[in-house]
């Protein structure tokens, strides 16, 4: 075997952000769609029952989107994506790891609440992902359909109460990049960093794919619309020549007043009822209620970037401490507060799963692996 193996799908969100990366980076890989039976092989594997998963030459595998872009960025060269200003790379961590996490319920709602949506992917999940299930396609679609919106509408929190706060997420996420990439290619700057790839999992593989959000975007951003193409079609090439921003540019204000106003109130209630041993975490977003599962995964992203803010130099700190707030007001105040917060003594560490056989795990030693996903097990 000569190049990397993606084992995932094509309509799926986390997958599409992999193969971008892999694509930008200049690196030849074969996907290889997963059925049923693949998948619980992979699983096998590594321990994670999630996708995409990333087989590498040497017989390693490779787990969780972001920490496999962090595998190659600690080798990355010319073609980094990473900023090098502390200051700007804990900006772009914070927007990966805001359009990964708070555009997955949006992704979902509209792929699987939308008939002309659901009926499509359906039909092409019933073909690829089940099609070693020995049952009439019409059956697999059903089947399929059921489970997706079992999990990822039921089981994330999707209520008729709470959709139209959900739709306003998307337009208002839309309307934000729309201005970010009114003067520029990537949202930070000439080069792409791991905030574009963070927003591109959702943009490209369901709402520039999915009919109904697809339309949504076509008339209110043709912006993002452009960048989608842009960053699917992207060789090392055509950006290694440009030079990494080295300040804040403009434009970006409304995106991480979102990620303030939205996105860290809850992660820091999904801290909170994580730490006290609650099975369901209840929040308020947009004036209305949500609940759902709680995410231990989540509660690592929230560690993850406060560590990443208290290991910067003071200078740094004090420029994000400076940044948040005049783009959220009080909400960016308070994620300055949630940022400072130290990591607690119930801290979760990326490592081998524990349900790992003996065998398995001498066979991966070292691999970067995220398996705390019980609400959402096929994805990232």
């Amino acid at each position: 075997m000569t190049q990397l193996r993606v084992h995932g799908l094509e309509v799926s969100y986390f997958t599409g952000k992999l193969e971008a990366y892999l694509r930008a980076k200049g690196l030849p890989y074969e996907l290889v769609e997963m059925d049923t039976r693949s998948f619980k092989r992979c699983a096998s594997i590594t321990g994670v029952a999630q996708m995409p998963q990333l087989e590498l030459a040497d017989g390693r595998w490779l787990t969780d989107s972001t920490q496999i872009i962090a595998h190659f960025e600690s080798a990355a060269a010319e073609v980094a994506i990473y900023p090098d200003e502390p200051a700007l790379c804990f900006i772009a961590d914070l927007l990966e790891d805001f359009g990964d996490e708070w555009l997955w319920r949006p992704a979902m709602y509209y792929r699987w609440s939308f008939e002309p949506d659901a009926s499509l992917v359906s039909d092409r999940l019933a073909r690829s992902m089940l099609r070693d299930l020995p049952l009439p396609v019409l059956l697999r679609r059903w089947l399929i359909r059921s489970r997706q919106r079992r999990h990822f509408l039921q089981g994330d929190g999707v209520t008729r109460a709470n959709a139209s706060a959900i739709e306003a997420i998307y337009v208002d996420v839309l309307d934000a990049m729309q201005s970010a990439l009114s003067s520029r290619p990537f949202l930070m700057g000439e080069r792409p960093t791991q905030a574009d790839f963070g927003f591109f999992g959702s943009m490209f593989r369901h709402f520039a794919s999915d009919p109904t959000p697809a339309a949504v975007m076509q008339m209110r951003s043709p912006k993002v619309l452009q960048w989608v193409h842009r960053l699917w079609n992207l060789t090392p090439d055509q950006f290694v020549d440009q030079s990494m921003p080295a300040t804040l540019a403009g434009g970006l204000d409304r995106l991480l007043c979102l990620a303030c106003e939205d996105y860290l109130p809850y992660l820091e209630a999904n801290e909170k009822a994580f730490e006290a041993g609650a099975l369901q975490v209840s929040w308020q977003s947009r004036n209305v209620e949500f609940s759902t599962a709680v995410n231990p995964y989540r509660v690592w992203c929230l560690q993850q970037l406060r560590s990443h803010f208290q290991s910067m130099d003071g200078a740094a700190r004090a420029q994000v401490e400076v940044w948040l707030p005049s783009f959220g007001g009080a909400s960016g105040r308070m994620a300055v507060s949630l940022l400072r917060q130290a990591v607690g003594p119930m801290a979760l560490a990326l490592s081998v799963p524990r349900r790992m056989t003996a065998s398995s795990r001498a066979g991966t030693k070292g691999v970067l692996n995220s398996h705390w996903r019980p609400n959402h097990p096929i994805h990232h």
